[in-house]
């Protein structure tokens, strides 16, 4: 059951804020009477629900901000909640806020976009990309506190099939990483070398190919290939070492694949990554691009797919590109607390 601190039951005192036809919200910042509508996945993150909900409660409450706690007890019910929110946000001028990693992040987005609500984040996940990109504190009291006082700033978003990504979309190999890695966390808890050391045990058995043909802008590479990564954070690319990192702030996607790899090359590209030196590899391709199309073999049925760190299953052919509508981020108005990349 959600928890709800003087709810609001009407839109004024909203955000200074108007919704265009394509439903993108032009803002500069809040009024500083919204109500925050905030679903929080307790998987998310480093376990520590209880405590990250009393922080937020403590903060909103001592600022004498309205919000409703929306948490979800079954992943599955995720969806159903954010719409949840961004109705009740719609109906009363709210903000509707996501607690959690990139994938809580990114199923809270999916509803979020194009409806006209403005969006905040607390994030609680390993790598946090996304929120780290923006200087949205991982320090959840810090973070809340930020939502006090933000102001809007529009951001990219990639689809695929028409699923939106903030961070990244794959197949092939890294979609088989991140279950495997999933296992691990499981296992040995949430940490970046347990991440790098399920990826050291992935590799050692990443032998299936994919034959794929990508056409982008009149152009068609057809290879072999083991994984195709497209990416929207500059901060993910630069950390790698992909130089294409600047094709985001033209509001392009950036794809990254290769030709078949042994186990050995493999573990090369994964220290490379960790020196920020992925694209000197010259076994990597990579470019920037605002709409591509992937046929994967002959196949017209479903393929794993990762995005935001979550898998599905979607058919072939896969359409990768720029979402028309900007994602209308909240972020702290004083520089001074957004956090350092």
């Amino acid at each position: 059951m959600a928890e709800e601190w003087e709810p609001s039951h009407s839109a004024e005192g909203g955000a200074s804020q108007a919704s265009d036809m394509a439903g993108n919200v032009q803002a500069e910042g809040l009024a500083g009477e919204e109500p925050f509508y905030i679903v929080i996945n307790p998987r998310s993150g480093q376990d520590k629900s209880s405590e990250v909900t009393d922080t937020i409660t403590a903060v909103l409450t001592a600022a004498g901000r309205r919000f409703e706690l929306m948490p979800v007890s079954d992943a599955s019910l995720l969806a159903e909640t954010a719409a949840n929110a961004v109705a009740k946000a719609q109906d009363n001028g709210g903000v509707v806020v996501a607690v959690g990693g990139d994938g809580t992040l990114n199923a809270v987005s999916q509803q979020v976009l194009g409806s006209g609500v403005l969006f905040g984040i607390l994030p609680q996940g390993t790598f946090n990309y996304f929120g780290r990109t923006f200087g949205i504190p991982q320090e959840t009291e810090i973070a809340t506190r930020c939502l006090l006082d933000a102001i809007v700033e529009p951001v990219q978003v990639g689809t695929l099939n028409g699923r939106i990504f903030l961070v990244n979309a794959s197949l092939g190999l890294y979609p088989q990483l991140l279950e495997e890695r999933e296992v691990f966390k499981q296992r040995y808890g949430r940490s970046r070398l347990v991440a790098f050391w399920a990826a050291m045990v992935t590799f050692l058995h990443a032998h299936r190919q994919l034959s794929v043909e990508l056409e982008h802008e009149g152009e068609t590479l057809m290879l072999r290939t083991q994984s195709l990564v497209v990416g929207n954070n500059a901060l993910q690319l630069e950390q790698i070492g992909i130089a294409q990192a600047t094709e985001i702030a033209r509001g392009h996607l950036v794809a990254m694949t290769s030709r078949p790899l042994s186990v050995m090359a493999l573990y090369g590209l994964l220290l490379r990554g960790l020196m920020s030196r992925l694209g000197d590899a010259e076994n990597i391709i990579s470019f920037g691009f605002h709409r591509m199309t992937v046929r994967v073999g002959s196949r017209r049925g479903r393929i794993k797919v990762a995005m935001d760190g979550e898998i599905s299953w979607l058919r072939s052919p896969l359409e990768f590109k720029v979402s028309e509508h900007r994602l209308p981020l909240l972020v702290p108005r004083d520089g001074t607390l957004r956090e350092r990349k």
